[in-house]
C-alpha cells in the first residue's frame, strides 16, 4: 500500500467519531474536528479512522445516533497544544 501523504494527528492518538448521517453515509471525525470524512461503508471509515489515529483502535467510537461532518468548525487549539 503507498501513502499518499501522512496522517493529520501527531503521535498521541485522539478519539474519532464513526456512525451514518441521514443521507446513511458513513462519517468519520475526529473530536476536536482536526480531520474527518465521508465514506461509503464503515469498514472504509474504520479504516480511515485507524491510520489518522495512529491505530490506536480503543480510540474509535461508534455512534448510535446521526453524525454531521462538520468541516467548518474551527479545532480546539488548546486541546492540540495540551497533546502536544
Amino acid at each position: 500500500m503507498k501513502l499518499v501523504e501522512p496522517p493529520s494527528c501527531s503521535s498521541l492518538s485522539s478519539i474519532v467519531f464513526i456512525g451514518r448521517n441521514r443521507r446513511a453515509q458513513w462519517v468519520a471525525q475526529e473530536q476536536n474536528g482536526l480531520y474527518g470524512g465521508l465514506f461509503v461503508s464503515r469498514a472504509q471509515a474504520i479504516k480511515y479512522a485507524l491510520f489518522e489515529n495512529g491505530q490506536h483502535s480503543e480510540t474509535i467510537v461508534e455512534l448510535p445516533r446521526e453524525i454531521e461532518l462538520d468541516m467548518g468548525r474551527k479545532p480546539d487549539i488548546t486541546a492540540t497544544r495540551r497533546a502536544a
